[in-house]
């Protein structure tokens, strides 16, 4: 989390995040999951070759204690994943309220105060809005027939909401971001956010594109292919699961570069984006971007990059940030689309008709100034004209 500035600049006010806010201490942290396979976390962590054996032994019996409940899963969502560990139901009301009844039972077995939902699953198939997600009403009767745009994600949004605990989607996949739902949240005075994790690749996009822009350098086009071979690659190697990952990618330079404001620098700009899935290369992701760009006098240059990645890596600090800020939102009172915690996010949830806020710096500024307005500090503009009066 950083540190976070208080005050004018000569006030020298630069406290550590963590000793800032009320946030809950990680030792007081309980960490329970569902998976689609039955492994503990320890045997899930030897499998993924993420973290050194060396590590994971030294911390072998706590992580064998936590042990997956059956998932709400149906595979025609996820097409190339299967589990034998997967939740039966008449249809996905019921399966939902499996849920509700196994969180309670969680809750109580831990003697856990207050409890966050973090989706952190496979890229489900690419969905659009349909009527049934207008209102809670259609939600429901839609979830009782098995209706095929009620996704699995959705499933455990809506019995987070309906168990009074805040909720955030970092896949891709259309999840907590329909109406109802959303409603949901309100009516329950929840937090809730999303979608898709910010690690990677789209993380560079917006660390580099609003660079560009601020020194006016133009785009002609921007190629970006990644390889990695753990479990979310072979996920996006179904076209279906790839969509909704393209579709989170793809958004980010057009609301970040603005063409319809600079149509000379950056209209009809090209922009593909490219997952291949490698076995060999693991969860080690590899993320190459070569960007054609033009400046003064319409002389052309290039950028390359070859960020060499971990992917989980960079996604578990996310994680657990987020459990942090959103258990502080909720006790805050603050409720609906946390749109502070957008940096975390490629594709953040906006209020309707709202668009969305890519740029990380502007991100990191909107989240910094929501904090210090919580503790009733002053909000830092960086006009600075104070220094010079």
């Amino acid at each position: 989390m950083g540190t976070i500035r208080l005050g004018k600049r000569t006030d020298n006010r630069v406290p550590l995040i963590k000793d800032f806010l009320p946030l809950a201490k990680l030792e007081d942290l309980v960490f329970g999951a569902w998976d689609i396979f039955p492994d503990s976390a320890y045997e899930a962590a030897l499998h993924a070759g993420v973290l050194d054996k060396d590590l994971l032994a030294k911390i072998k019996t706590p992580l064998q204690k936590i042990k997956p409940m059956k998932a709400v899963f149906d595979q025609s969502y996820v097409k190339r994943l299967s589990g034998m560990n997967v939740k039966e139901g008449a249809n996905k009301l019921k399966l939902a309220q499996q849920l509700i009844e196994e969180i309670a039972d969680w809750r109580k077995k831990n003697k856990c105060a207050r409890v966050v939902m973090i989706w952190a699953a496979s890229t489900e198939i690419f969905l659009k809005q349909h009527p049934v997600h207008k209102t809670l009403e259609s939600f429901e009767k839609a979830m009782r027939e098995n209706h095929k745009s009620i996704a699995p994600s959705m499933v455990y949004a809506y019995a987070a909401l309906k168990s009074g605990i805040p909720f955030a989607n970092g896949a891709p996949n259309l999840t907590v971001d329909v109406p109802a739902l959303a409603a949901l949240a309100e009516e329950n005075k929840l937090p809730i956010v999303g979608k898709d994790f910010k690690t990677g690749q789209t993380l560079m996009k917006t660390i580099i594109a609003p660079g560009l822009k601020a020194r006016m350098l133009g785009l002609d086009g921007w190629y970006s292919t990644n390889i990695l071979g753990n479990r979310d690659g072979e996920v996006l190697d179904d076209p279906a699961s790839f969509k909704t990952k393209e579709e989170s990618k793809l958004s980010v330079l057009e609301y970040i570069l603005q063409p319809e404001v600079y149509p000379s620098l950056y209209k009809d700009f090209s922009h593909v984006v490219r997952i291949n899935y490698y076995p060999p290369r693991g969860d080690n992701k590899e993320g190459w971007d070569n960007i054609d760009i033009f400046g003064w006098l319409g002389y052309k240059m290039q950028i390359k990059i070859d960020f060499l990645c971990r992917d989980s890596i960079l996604a578990a600090p996310i994680v657990l940030d987020l459990a942090l800020f959103l258990d502080l939102a909720q006790r805050t009172g603050m409720k609906g689309i946390q749109e502070w915690l957008s940096f975390y996010f490629k594709s953040p949830q906006t209020a309707p008709g709202l668009y969305p806020e890519h740029d990380v710096f502007i991100q990191l500024m909107k989240l910094k100034n929501t904090l210090r307005h919580l503790r009733g500090e002053d909000l830092i503009t960086h006009l600075g004209l104070e220094y010079y009066d």
